[in-house]
């Protein structure tokens, strides 16, 4: 038994969606299909939808069968810290800038982590967002023996802007 829990996850494995408890479905979808742009594939009634980007069944499924009316978890509470959204270029997280800005949606910050830029804010529901595009891996930042070095520096939002 120990040989197969030494072993890593096959590199094809990815994290397929995140499905969120919200306090207001219409508000929810409002933020993840009306501001950040993802498609409304299908609906359960006033409880449920699946949201996606490029017809993936879902990427973001939201709900509210145990948190209709419900408040955030509070500070110092275990759960989630942020749903991360990958977009494929820069100038698509430029665009996604774009549509906050254009919503009235203030970030919490903006971060160069040398292996990507990010933008973070929260949903309606509080919920950590973080959307941030990838740099290619020949350019990610490494220590001489060759390891990441990942690293935390302002995102300039301007050039982000100009893209």
């Amino acid at each position: 038994m120990n040989d197969i829990l030494s072993k890593p996850v096959d590199a094809g494995t990815r994290i397929g969606h995140v499905h969120l408890k919200v306090a207001d479905l219409e508000r929810a979808i409002g933020f993840y299909s009306g501001v950040l742009g993802f498609e409304l594939m299908q609906r359960y009634g006033t409880q449920a939808a699946f949201l996606s980007a490029g017809g993936y069944h879902h990427h973001i499924g939201l709900n509210t069968w145990e948190s209709r009316g419900g408040q955030p978890p509070a500070r110092g509470t275990t759960g989630l810290f942020h749903t991360a959204i990958l977009y494929p270029t820069r100038a698509a997280l430029a665009d996604a800038l774009r549509r906050l800005i254009a919503a009235g949606i203030p970030l919490d910050g903006a971060s160069d982590h040398g292996v990507s830029q990010a933008l973070y804010l929260r949903d309606p529901d509080q919920n950590g967002v973080e959307l941030y595009w990838d740099r290619p891996p020949e350019e990610w930042p490494r220590t001489p023996e060759g390891d990441l070095a990942m690293v935390t520096q302002r995102l300039d939002i301007d050039d982000l802007l100009r893209q």
